[in-house]
């Protein structure tokens, strides 16, 4: 798909990318610098947006792991499938306060978000961190990017251990939280 229908998809649609541009490689490759992809098999990208995220996992992952994309725009998710027709990259285009209705009895060894949580319904935004946080592999992760700290206690209470990171690598510059289930 064209970049340009790409750019205008995130623009029109702020308040539901919540994005004022892409995530730069830079973010992309720090955010991914946290997940261990060797021997994970169920990967989960909440938010595939325009695929920069996307394209740093489906280069990482392993070639027999499954990743699950969920994104609520029809027209990123149309993009997302022809970029990623690849047998082991499912694109979901529906919330991720759906995740499982689509694993089902899989649990995540990864969940990777761009959600933009502060634009989300308090009420969808504690479903998606519950089911998250119990769709994920004992020794999972759940690793959000966010442009506000104070995103970190929210997720802390839904997760055991909340670490945080920060790159001025990206406009505006971006947190990273790095979340552990409860054991």
């Amino acid at each position: 798909m064209n970049k340009n229908i790409l750019l205008k998809e995130l623009f029109t649609n702020i308040n539901k990318t919540g994005a004022v541009t892409f995530s730069s490689r830079s973010l992309v490759n720090k955010m991914l610098s946290f997940a261990d992809f060797q021997g994970a098999r169920t990967i989960v990208e909440l938010g595939g947006g325009d695929g920069s995220i996307t394209r740093g996992i489906v280069d990482r992952m392993d070639a027999d792991a499954t990743l699950y994309v969920f994104e609520i725009s029809e027209a990123f998710c149309e993009n997302l499938k022809v970029e990623f027709a690849n047998k082991n990259v499912i694109v979901i285009c529906d919330s991720a306060e759906h995740i499982d209705l689509y694993l089902g009895d899989n649990q995540a060894d990864l969940i990777l978000s761009s959600l933009p949580f502060s634009l989300i319904p308090k009420e969808a935004r504690n479903e998606i961190y519950r089911k998250s946080s119990s769709f994920l592999q004992k020794k999972g992760l759940f690793i959000q990017i966010c442009y506000s700290y104070l995103l970190k206690y929210q997720f802390s209470k839904h997760f055991y251990d909340v670490k945080t990171a920060f790159t001025l690598k990206n406009f505006p510059p971006t947190f990273i939280m790095v979340c552990q289930p409860t054991p």
